[in-house]
């Protein structure tokens, strides 16, 4: 399987907050039109491709949520702009980042915050709130006015960096770092014979409530269903049960969200592969695509397979290679197994 990290470094690059996908769906689009045999995209801009198989009842749908957390310019005070999030974001690592602002063109900044004694009292303790956040362009006040409103978004300008061990550090990782696995799927898919279709689809505005998954889900209406997300790998003060070994293979989740019919196939598959996997507990919802695919239509049996990443919703998320591929991997071996009996078999034993 093809190493696609000049692919992924080119994702995170790419815009494409929450609600303002459109930079990054284009990418995807080139990188997914030789590999499906139909692409169109959904009235809320998800982009969906097809791979037919060789049989002519089942379909398979795979949601990679492609939109990234970010801000947004809330206010302009003179050269200087007031920010509010898209998506939660951790604000403790805010100050001092560089971004990029989406105004008449693309305009890099930098965020900064007051010096402690001109923020008001008890605000300089600790992280400093959001809305004593700015962004410094560079330009005059009346450049500003010209190139700049109200409502324009605000991306990291965090560049890819590869670092040691096979790991690539980067914005945006959650969840560009699915889409690539889901890439990589396709390709693989391109010299494997499979019998069910599948529809590959990046989703728009998880980040803000899964809003793309569960409406192509009810497009598309597909018998089975897999979210692929993120997870929490361990890190500092990451070190209990919730989270994973950084390069330790992807995860499978186990909770209310993921039909333990579906679990088990990909325990059994992941074991037949000599795959390393880890078992990841949800009790709940699983703060992922999965919630809304499960519950779309009728009902879709569904399961949620992450990838560890450390700092999560961070400009420098941390990703293990290695992982992708292997998600890649346990995706396109469950795709060439699915038989025309498959859905006979699911029942709900938990």
């Amino acid at each position: 399987m093809p190493n696609r990290t000049d692919f992924l470094k080119a994702l995170i690059s790419t815009s494409g907050l929450s609600g303002f996908e459109s930079p990054v769906t284009g990418l995807i689009e080139d990188a997914w039109k030789p590999l499906t045999d139909e692409l169109n995209i959904s009235a809320l801009g998800s982009l969906h491709g097809l791979k037919r198989g060789s049989g002519k009842s089942h379909s398979l749908m795979i949601a990679t949520h492609m939109d990234a957390i970010g801000l947004m310019v809330s206010n302009i005070s003179g050269e200087f702009l007031h920010i509010t999030n898209l998506g939660g974001i951790d604000i403790r690592v805010l100050p001092g980042q560089a971004v990029i602002v989406h105004g008449t063109s693309h305009i890099p900044g930098v965020i900064v915050q007051p010096p402690a004694h001109l923020l008001p009292e008890g605000a300089a303790k600790g992280a400093v709130a959001l809305k004593h956040l700015l962004v410094d362009v560079g330009l005059s006040t009346r450049q500003v006015a010209r190139k700049v409103k109200i409502g324009d978004t605000v991306s990291f300008a965090t560049e890819p960096t590869e670092m040691s061990g096979g790991t690539l550090a980067g914005h945006s990782l959650d969840n560009r770092a699915s889409v690539a696995a889901l890439t990589l799927c396709l390709e693989e898919l391109q010299s494997r014979d499979h019998i069910w279709d599948v529809w590959a689809a990046a989703t728009v505005q998880e980040e803000i409530g899964h809003v793309g998954a569960y409406t192509s889900a009810f497009k598309i209406r597909p018998d089975l269903a897999i979210a692929v997300d993120v997870t929490f790998a361990k890190g500092p003060g990451a070190g209990g049960w919730e989270a994973f070994e950084l390069g330790s293979g992807p995860t499978l989740g186990w909770g209310s969200v993921n039909h333990p019919f579906l679990y088990e196939q990909f325990k059994q598959l992941a074991e037949k592969l000599e795959m390393p996997y880890g078992t990841e507990m949800l009790p709940g919802r699983s703060g992922t695509d999965g919630d809304d695919l499960q519950i779309a239509a009728e009902g879709i049996p569904t399961i949620v397979i992450s990838i560890p990443i450390r700092y999560m919703h961070t400009p420098v998320e941390l990703i293990a290679t290695k992982d992708i591929q292997r998600a890649a991997r346990l995706l396109t071996e469950f795709i060439a197994l699915l038989d025309e009996d498959f859905l006979e078999k699911i029942v709900w034993d938990d």
